[in-house]
């Protein structure tokens, strides 16, 4: 029943597709027109992706931070390193540059050398004023001395802010308007504006310029991004139209096969923008994966299309056999390749959810395209000649399958030992690989901003925000003594911890107002005493609310406080034990009882976030592996199938999880993807096999050897010419300057590597050694899907 149901419906399939060839040809147009009306929906994203859910204890923390202290990734800095400076023409041109950004409207405050202001007490008042640092026009040699010196010297506050800690390097520091830091305007300002004017500077005085901050980070690595993705599909496209070529050695089978995949590209940007999703690291590379997932669509339809011309010349016999034959195979490699991406959805991170539901379901639609297209084409043209079909005579390629034969029939112990000295190995590598949490690491090596954000580190300590939120439980409690002499010793062993920069908070306005009370004495920049609190913080609390640099630093109530530091790119191992002593001692400075203290930051938000996403990935590559299997045992009516077919499988990751081991290649979002596109792909193979396989059985009377070899050498060649695409496609993504980018591609090109070689070796030897257990009538009894129907009488 099941077997008629099959045949039935694919021949229906057939008859349907080759008897409404245009209307099917005006329908694929019209979805492809009416897609590509949604590129103008495609938006780029503005944000650094959150791997946390919503809900999550990291993500509310530092929503309750924003809700008090709004936007805290809105700095940007440019720096200079350069003795230079400090001459007249300099100095002016770098003052100049200072005013002309602060005048921008993006802009809410600069802070620079030029524009600096220094707190004085008013004479016969309980009250400071904020009095420029500079008050001269015209700059002498001498007057510029003076001005280094004062500033070197007497004004600590400004250390680490405006002059780097070795008082080598000065900066100016630029704080975007906050409801332009997650929007396009902040691409536009840093792009058409600020750059400009940045080169203009270095173009005039010959001094470098080094620019970073998060706002300028996200905006040049967007770009990189976008810059990317045309790479990406134009390699894609080159690297499988030559090998492709090179197989079929037809300019015509090229051309149909690129076609349909260029279709199903522009339908992957047309689902994006119908759905409104932003395009991420991740989503970006779904265009050239569609590439790549495709051509081998195009291979095995096109491939057995040319097989069955060959063998009995009558074209329409053979469009509809890779139709029946073909499509309900070729269906279900797809249907698992987008059920290993789909359980990308059953995460609680937004960023793989999108990218699990586009990627599956445009998986899904080449394999409609390539079921509709090649059909309907080739039947519209003359029947492929001699010269097309002569790739399936080549000797290398027979040389290929008789050396797979060999070693199957007469090696099988050396794969068995092979196969377990690998699995071994890989053990030992899988216990050296390291998790990383950098939000850098992946970032273009090459690119200047991130050599800028090197400078940043080694001059200031430190680039990525982490925020300490305090909160005193009463309102004005962050301003009485004993709580700022809490924040100054939580600063002072921040400051020890060498990944850290200088912490600021309002401590720094407090010990700045002593030292303007005692006449600007530097010695005085410090706490005041329980002596001189009542009126000292009587002034300090008139200078925060003067000013606009430090007054974000304490909430409108001012029972909320923040401390905020710069923390070096950093190791996560390292990282969490950081973490770990920090909290103790904040623990040991701020008792429960009175404080609430928390950590966070787009900093901690990344790290917290790079373990979540790893814990998902196991859970969504579990998943994989759960549900493949149960499609394997469904499909074939056998629970012992089930590890027959996911032992080729799983070695091949775990060779990959090894060599990630021994090569330092660490756990992170981009190479955690690794296991769960690349099983989802190489099962493939499997399926395709073990449907050949049972064909063969069938037709061979249960022989288990002959229908072996004979699977072999049938699926052999296809499972070749497909693995190669897919080896040579995924390495197109090593091209790529980011560095996760380029690990994915390797990594994935090496696992289906091995997979091929899993499947086309082990996975023969296995059904062989255990022929009397698994490949009886009774173990292969009616399947429950019909993969590839039983040959027809001639």
């Amino acid at each position: 029943m099941n077997k008629l149901f099959s045949i039935g419906f694919w021949s229906a399939v057939a008859r349907f597709i080759l008897r409404n060839r245009t209307l099917i040809i005006i329908f694929i147009a019209a979805i492809t027109v009416l897609l590509a009306m949604q590129w103008k929906n495609m938006r780029f994203t503005y944000t650094e992706a959150n791997l946390l859910p919503d809900d999550h204890e990291v993500n509310s923390a530092y929503n309750e931070f924003l809700s008090k202290f709004g936007e805290e990734g809105n700095l940007i800095l440019i720096g200079v390193k350069d003795s230079s400076l400090f001459t007249s023409r300099n100095f002016n041109a770098w003052a100049q540059l200072s005013e002309e950004i602060n005048s921008k409207k993006a802009v809410a405050l600069t802070l620079s050398v030029g524009n600096l202001q220094k707190l004085e007490k008013l004479k016969d008042s309980t009250a400071f004023a904020m009095v420029p640092f500079i008050k001269d026009s015209v700059f002498t040699s001498e007057k510029l001395q003076k001005i280094q010196y004062e500033l070197f010297e007497k004004l600590p506050f400004y250390n680490g802010l405006v002059y780097s800690p070795n008082k080598e390097g000065v900066r100016t520091a630029i704080y975007l308007e906050k409801d332009i830091v997650n929007t396009a305007a902040r691409k536009d300002f840093i792009v058409q504006e600020l750059i400009p004017l940045i080169e203009s500077f270095e173009t005039d005085t010959g001094i470098k310029v080094h620019t970073s901050g998060m706002p300028y980070i996200r905006t040049l690595n967007s770009q990189n991004i976008i810059d990317e993705i045309g790479l990406f599909i134009g390699a894609a496209l080159l690297v499988t139209s030559l090998i492709f070529f090179f197989f079929f050695r037809s300019f015509r089978a090229t051309f149909i096969s690129m076609i349909t995949v260029i279709i199903g590209v522009m339908w992957a940007f047309g689902i994006l923008g119908l759905l409104h999703y932003e395009i991420t690291v991740l989503t970006a590379l779904i265009p050239p994966l569609i590439i790549v997932i495709g051509i081998p669509n195009c291979i095995f339809l096109i491939n057995k299309y040319q097989q069955e011309i060959k063998n009995h010349g009558n074209q329409a016999k053979s469009l509809q056999r890779v139709i029946t034959k073909v499509g309900n195979a070729t269906l279900m490699t797809n249907v698992t390749t987008a059920s290993g991406f789909a359980t990308f959805i059953l995460t609680n991170s937004q960023l793989l959810k999108e990218f699990g539901i586009v990627a599956s379901i445009n998986i899904i639609a080449i394999f409609l395209l390539s079921l509709f297209i090649i059909p309907i084409v080739y039947s519209y043209m003359a029947v492929p000649k001699y010269k097309h079909l002569k790739h399936l005579n080549k000797r290398w390629v027979g040389t290929f399958v008789n050396w797979m034969e060999r070693m199957v029939k007469g090696y099988k112990i050396a794969i068995y030992i092979t196969s377990v000295v690998l699995l071994c190995l890989s053990i030992i590598g899988i216990y050296n690989i390291k998790l990383s949490g950098s939000i850098i690491e992946d970032m273009p090596k090459k690119a200047e901003f991130f050599k800028d954000i090197r400078f940043f580190e080694e001059e200031y300590e430190g680039i990525m925000p982490l925020e300490i939120l305090i909160d005193t439980k009463r309102e004005k409690g962050v301003m009485k003594l004993a709580t700022l002499k809490r924040m100054e010793e939580l600063q002072n062993y921040l400051e020890e911890i060498p990944e850290f920069s200088k912490p600021l908070s309002v401590v720094e306005l407090v010990k700045y107002s002593k030292q303007a009370y005692y006449n600007n004495n530097p010695e005085y920049y410090q706490l005041p005493n329980s002596q001189e609190r009542t009126f000292i913080l009587s002034y300090a609390k008139s200078s925060a609310n003067n000013t606009n640099l430090l007054s974000s630093y304490v909430d409108s109530t001012g029972q909320y406080a923040r401390v905020t530091t710069f923390m070096k790119d950093t190791k996560t191992e390292r990282y969490d034990r950081i973490e770990e002593d920090l909290l103790a001692e904040i623990a040991k400075i701020f008792p429960e009882e009175r404080y609430n203290v928390s950590l966070t930051g787009k900093a901690l938000v990344f790290q917290k976030g790079t373990k979540y996403l790893v814990t998902n990935l196991v859970i969504s590559l579990s998943l994989a592996v759960l549900l493949i299997a149960l499609f394997m045992a469904w499909m074939f009516r056998s629970v012992r199938m089930i590890l027959v077919s996911l032992i080729p499988n799983l070695l091949p990751l775990l060779v990959t999880a090894g060599l990630m081991g021994f090569l330092g290649v660490p756990i992170k979002p981009s190479t955690i993807l690794v296991f769960s596109i690349a099983f989802g792909i190489s099962v493939d193979d499997t399926i395709h096999f073990l449907a050949k396989y049972r064909q063969e059985l069938i037709a061979n009377n249960w022989r288990i050897k002959k229908s072996v070899y004979a699977a072999l050498k049938e699926t052999g060649v296809s499972m070749f010419y497909t693995s190669i695409v897919l080896f040579f496609g995924f390495s197109v993504f090593t091209i790529s300057n980011f560095g996760g980018t380029v690990a994915l591609g390797a990594l994935v090109s090496a696992t289906l590597l091995f997979a091929m070689l899993a499947n086309l070796l082990l996975l023969p030897s296995l059904l062989l050694s255990l022929e009397k257990s698994i490949a009886n009538k009774e173990t292969f009894r009616k399947p429950s899907l019909k993969i590839i129907p039983d040959e027809e009488e001639e």
